[in-house]
C-alpha cells in the first residue's frame, strides 16, 4: 500500500520548518511532538502507592514527578496548544500498561465545556485517544463535568477535594472490564478520586490510571 500523501507531506513540512521541541528546546525537524533525545528521557513506570488505592497494588502509570521533560511537555500540551505533544506521550503510556491489566477501554477526564471551549481542546482526551490506539482498545469519554470548577493548580490538597466532589458523572456505557482513567497531571489525585467515585457509583468496575507526571 502507497504511503498517505498527507502523511508523507507533513513529514516534509516538520522537516522545513523550524519548530522547538516543547521538552528541551532543540530544532525538531522532521519528529513529531518531541524529540528523540526528550521521548528516550520520559521513563514509564508502573507505580503501587499512591492516594488512588488503599492497597499497594500496581494501579498508576507515570513517568514520575512533575519536572524536566515531562513538566514542559505537559505544559507546552495544556497551556501552549502544542497539541502533537499527545501522540508520543501516549504511545509512551500505552507501552508500559501491564498486560494483566486487561484494559478494554480508556476515559479521559473530562473539562468542563466553556473551558474545553476556551483551549480549544481536552489534553486529557488528546492523551487518551493516543493511548488507546496503542493499545488497540476503544477511547470512551463516558465523563463530563457537572459543574465548572476553580483550577485545581491553585488549590490547596482539602481544598481540592471540596472543590471537585460531585463535579463528574458517567454519560455513556462502558464494555465490562477494567478501565484506565487517563489525565495529563496528578498531584494530590484529588480529581482522579472525583472521577473514580462517579465511575463506580455507575457500577462495580476495575479502573486502572495514567498520567503524564505526578
Amino acid at each position: 500500500m502507497p504511503p498517505d500523501p498527507r502523511l508523507v507531506l507533513g513529514g516534509w513540512l516538520r522537516a522545513l520548518l523550524p519548530r522547538p521541541c516543547p521538552g528541551c528546546g532543540a530544532q525538531l525537524g522532521a519528529a513529531a511532538g518531541l524529540c528523540g533525545a526528550c521521548r528516550a528521557a520520559l521513563h514509564v513506570r508502573v507505580e503501587s502507592h499512591s492516594p488512588l488505592s488503599a492497597r499497594v497494588t500496581p494501579h498508576l502509570l507515570s513517568c514520575g514527578p512533575y519536572q524536566g521533560v515531562a513538566r514542559r511537555s505537559v505544559r507546552a500540551l495544556k497551556y501552549g496548544g502544542a497539541r502533537e505533544v499527545a501522540a508520543p506521550l501516549g504511545v509512551l503510556l500505552a507501552a508500559a500498561v501491564p498486560p494483566d491489566w486487561r484494559v478494554v477501554a480508556v476515559v479521559p477526564v473530562p473539562l468542563h465545556p466553556a473551558r474545553q471551549r476556551e483551549r480549544g481542546y481536552n489534553q486529557a482526551e488528546l492523551l487518551a485517544r493516543a493511548t488507546a490506539r496503542g493499545l488497540g482498545v476503544p477511547c470512551v469519554c463516558a465523563l463530563e463535568r457537572t459543574r465548572a470548577t476553580a483550577q485545581q493548580a491553585r488549590q490547596h490538597a482539602a481544598a481540592r477535594q471540596a472543590n471537585l466532589a460531585g463535579a463528574f458523572r458517567v454519560c455513556a456505557p462502558l464494555p465490562p472490564g477494567t478501565v484506565l482513567l487517563v489525565d495529563d497531571v496528578a498531584t494530590t489525585g484529588s480529581t482522579l478520586l472525583a472521577c473514580r467515585d462517579a465511575l463506580l457509583a455507575a457500577g462495580p468496575r476495575e479502573l486502572r490510571y495514567a498520567v503524564v507526571a505526578r
